[in-house]
C-alpha cells in the first residue's frame, strides 16, 4: 500500500482529539498534549569508508516529561520523516502512562539505510548523533533505546560516546544495550513477549483457547520473531509471516497452512529480519505477495512491522474468521479503520498497550543500571508479565464498564494519567 496516503502524526493527533472530546479535557491541557514539548533537528557529518563525507539528517523529539524522564527508541530508516517521529514520541507518552511506569515520551531517528553502511560507518553515525544531542540526553532527561533497524551494538556505541563526553559512567542513559554492558536479561524478548502476554489475556476474556488459534504476522524482526516464538510455545499456530526482501525491494508472505516452524524460520533470516527466499521454499513454505498476510483465514492478525498497514482498503481483504487484531507495531491501524473494525466485531489490542513490553523492560534495565544490580532473566520476565497483565485488565475493565472501544479505553487511562501529572505540577 502507499505509505504516503496517511500521515502518522495526523493519525496520532486525531486519536488524541477523539478521546480528549470524550473525557472533556480542558483546552490548555489539550493544547499542551497534542504536540511535542521540544524538537531537535540535527545534521550529522560522517566520514565514509571511501574517504568522502556524507551528511545525514536526524531528529530527537520529546513529547512530554510530566511523569518522568523522556523515553523512546532511535530508528534508522531511509524513509524516516519528522512527522513519523512526532507521532511515535506522542505514542510513547501514552505507552509509558498506560502501563504506569514513571517515564515520559520521546522518539528519535536518522534518515539512513544501515543495510548499505559498513559497521564502521554505522559506528561513526551513532557517535555523531550523540555528539549533537548529548546536552539533552541523560538518565534524568531523555533515555533512548533501539527501534527499527537499530540494535544493542548501536546503543553501546551511543552510550560510550555519551560517557566519553561526560567523563563518567552513565549506563542508565541508554537502554537496550548488550547483556554484560548494562543491558538487561529478557530485553531482547520483551516487546514480542509483551504482545503475547496481552493476547493471552484477551483470549481468556473472549473465552477462546489459545491452542485452537491460528495467526498471521506482518514482519519478522525482533518483535515479530519473539511474539511468534511465545505464541507457538503456548500452543498457537502461525501459518503466515510477511517481511521485506532487501534484494528484491519488496515484501513477501511465507505460508504453511499446517503451521510454520518458527525456530527454522528464524535460522534463515538476516539481522534486519529479511528471510532467505530460496531457503524458505526449501523448507516447504509457499511464496505469496507481501500484502497477502492480511488475507489469511486465521483467528488472529499480528501487524508487527510499520505504520498504516491496516486501512479501509486492506480491511476488505480480512477474513470473517479473524477475531483479534494484536497491534505489535506502532500505529499499524489508521483512524478511519476503527469504525470498520468495530462493525466486524474484531477485538483490538491497541498498539501502545500491546507493544509496551519493550519500554517496560527498558525501564527495568534503567532501574538495574542505576542500582548497579541486575536481576535474573526469570525475574525480569515475571515482572514484565505482571505489568502487561495488569495494564491489559485495567484497560479491558474500563472498556467493559463504560462500553468503550479498547483503543479509546487505553487512551482514556493514559491521557488522564498524563493530564493529572501536568496539573499537579502546576503547568496548567
Amino acid at each position: 500500500m502507499d505509505q504516503k496516503t496517511y500521515n502518522p502524526y495526523v493519525s496520532a493527533q486525531t486519536q488524541f482529539d477523539n478521546v480528549a472530546d470524550q473525557i472533556g479535557l480542558d483546552n490548555p491541557t489539550r493544547d499542551l498534549l497534542r504536540e511535542p514539548s521540544r524538537e531537535f533537528h540535527i545534521t550529522i557529518p560522517v566520514k565514509m569508508d571511501d574517504g568522502t563525507a556524507k551528511v545525514f539528517k536526524g531528529y530527537r523529539i520529546q513529547h512530554n516529561d510530566a511523569r518522568g524522564p523522556a523515553k523512546g527508541g532511535i530508528r534508522f530508516h531511509p524513509q524516516e520523516t519528522v512527522d513519523t517521529i512526532r507521532a511515535l514520541s506522542m505514542w510513547m507518552t501514552w505507552k509509558c502512562a498506560v502501563v504506569d511506569i514513571p517515564l515520559g515520551g520521546a522518539k528519535g531517528g536518522i534518515i539512513c539505510d544501515p543495510r548499505t553502511l559498513s559497521m564502521a560507518e554505522q559506528e561513526r553515525l551513532c557517535r555523531g548523533y550523540v555528539r549533537q544531542l548529548a546536552k539533552v540526553m541523560g538518565p534524568n532527561f531523555d533515555v533512548p533505546a533501539p527501534d527499527v533497524m537499530t540494535n544493542a551494538q548501536h546503543m553501546l556505541w551511543m552510550m560510550d560516546e555519551y560517557e566519553t563526553i561526560q567523563g563518567s559512567h552513565a549506563p542508565g542513559t541508554i537502554t537496550g544495550k548488550p547483556v554484560g554492558m548494562g543491558g538487561s536479561l529478557g530485553r531482547t524478548e520483551a516487546t514480542g513477549y509483551g504482545v503475547i502476554y496481552t493476547l493471552r489475556e484477551a483470549l481468556k476474556a473472549l473465552n477462546i483457547d489459545i491452542t485452537s488459534t491460528s495467526a498471521s504476522i506482518q514482519g519478522f524482526g525482533n518483535v515479530a520473531e519473539h511474539a511468534a516464538r511465545l505464541f507457538t510455545k503456548l500452543g498457537g499456530t502461525v501459518i503466515a509471516v510477511s517481511c521485506w526482501d532487501n534484494e528484491d525491494k519488496k515484501s513477501y508472505t511465507y505460508r504453511n497452512l499446517n503451521g510454520i516452524d518458527i525456530e527454522k524460520l528464524a535460522s534463515i533470516k538476516n539481522s534486519f529480519g529479511s528471510i532467505d527466499k530460496q531457503k524458505a521454499m526449501d523448507l516447504g513454505l509457499e511464496l505469496l505477495d507481501g500484502d497477502e498476510w492480511i488475507a489469511q483465514d486465521v483467528d488472529i492478525l499480528l501487524p508487527c512491522a510499520l505504520e498504516n498497514q491496516i486501512t479501509p482498503a486492506t480491511l476488505e481483504k480480512i477474513s470473517d474468521k479473524v477475531k483479534v487484531i494484536c497491534e505489535g507495531a506502532n500505529g499499524p491501524t489508521t483512524p478511519d479503520s476503527d469504525e470498520i473494525i468495530k462493525a466486524k466485531n474484531i477485538f483490538v489490542i491497541p498498539d501502545f498497550l500491546c507493544n509496551a513490553g519493550g519500554v517496560t523492560c527498558s525501564y527495568f534495565e534503567q532501574v538495574q543500571c542505576n542500582m548497579n544490580y541486575f536481576w535474573p532473566k526469570e525475574e525480569v520476565l515475571e515482572k514484565l508479565d505482571q505489568k502487561m497483565t495488569s495494564a491489559f485488565h485495567a484497560v479491558h475493565e474500563l472498556s467493559q464498564s463504560k462500553n468503550l472501544y479498547m483503543r479509546d479505553a487505553a487512551y482514556v487511562i493514559a491521557i488522564n494519567r498524563v493530564a493529572e501529572a501536568v496539573k499537579l505540577r502546576g503547568w496548567i
